[in-house]
Parts: structure tokens; sequence; C-alpha cells
């Protein structure tokens, strides 16, 4: 761990450095603001760790500032580096904003049904680490007072030991439904927002990815 946060330090710090050699405030601005929304994210996953009242308003705020603002300020930063008109910016902003939503939500579905072999890591990761996802989250707001119950116990204890019991809820209620719908919402947001934009094959690329976000098995 110790090199791996040396290394991203000293990414993050050439990182300005190449800001500051562009000499483009607006650049500057955008990252900086961006930078400043991640560490804001973290800190309000921090605070619902183990949290079993987290609601889906929290997780979205969460969510947003951990991931969507980054591929918004990613998307954003292309057509303001090729100095497009403003309404081309906003639309790219809003479409790697949505894209962000989306592949996140994804993200945190694919923990709870991905095949783990294909995905490299350990089902339940999240749960383990204490961090109620979309899916729980609309499981436990279905649940019996029982079933309730045992699921906020799971999530306040952390763990893996709680996994199946977890993953019956999330069967029962939808929980893997719902949070793909609103993944796929949020992709369709963000093809919409291309429409701001000229027809190029790049168009269509970045719509192909807003979907392929959704529908990854990986």
């Amino acid at each position: 761990m110790p090199p791996a946060v040396l290394v991203g330090d000293f990414l993050y710090s050439r990182s300005f450095q190449l800001m500051v050699d562009l000499d483009r405030m607006a650049v500057m601005r955008l990252l900086a603001d961006t930078t400043n929304a991640i560490a804001e994210g973290e800190v309000l996953q921090l605070m619902h760790l183990n949290n079993p009242d987290t609601s889906e308003d929290d997780y979205f705020r969460v969510i947003e500032r951990k991931t969507a603002i980054l591929f918004a300020a990613a998307t954003e930063l292309g057509a303001l580096l090729a100095a497009r008109p403003h309404e081309e910016q906003a639309a790219l902003r809003e479409y790697g904003h949505s894209l962000g939503m989306a592949f996140q939500i994804a993200d945190d579905i694919l923990d709870y049904e991905a095949d783990e072999a294909d995905l490299g890591k350990n089902l339940g990761d999240d749960l383990a680490e204490g961090k109620p996802t979309l899916p729980l989250i609309h499981a436990l707001g279905k649940a019996s007072e029982a079933q309730r119950k045992s699921l906020r116990d799971a999530i306040e204890s952390g763990g893996r030991e709680h996994l199946p019991l977890v993953l019956a809820a999330i069967r029962e209620h939808s929980g893997i439904g719902y949070a793909r719908a609103r993944a796929e919402a949020f992709a369709a947001r963000a093809i919409a927002a291309l429409g701001a934009l000229p027809p190029s094959s790049h168009r269509d690329a970045l719509a192909f990815l807003a979907g392929f976000a959704v529908a990854r098995r990986t």
C-alpha cells in the first residue's frame, strides 16, 4: 500500500505541474474544484460506513462526488481545451456526469451479482467494508421488520458472513433490477446530452460507451 500511495501522490503533483504549463486558468479551476469535490465524496463515504440509515439520496451524493464529478470534468475538459462552444462544453459535462453515475451504480451492482473470476475480486466487498450501496439500500427499504433488523446488523457489523442473507434479500426485493433501472436512466440521460453535439463517429463512440457502462459484466 505505501508504494501505491507514493505513486498516487507523484501523479497528483505531476498533474498540477502539467496544468500550470498549460497556463489556462479555466482548466486549473475545473480540476481544483473537481479534486476538492472528490475529497468531499470520500469523507461522505466514510461518514456513511456501517450506517444502515443511509438513504438513496445519501448514496447518490456520495457517488456523485466520488465518481460522477470526475467523469464530468474529464469530458468537459476535452471541449474546453478544444475551444468548443459553451453549449457543447455544458453538454459534455452533463454527459460525463450522467455516465459517471451510471458507471458507479453498475459497478455496485456487480459487487452482488458478477462472476468472481471475471470481476477479479470477491463478491460482497462493499458489504465487507460496511458500504451500503443501492441494491442493498433498496432491499432494506422493502424488507419486513425482522428481515430489516438482520440487514441492519449486516451493514453495522460488515464482513462477509452475512452475505448469503443479504443476497437473498436483494433477490427477493429486486434490488438488482431496481439499481439497474436507475443506472439505465442515467445512461439514457448521458446519451440525450450528446444531442447538442454535431453528428460524428466520436459522438457515436460516446453513446456506445454509455450503454456499455451499464451492460458490462466486469
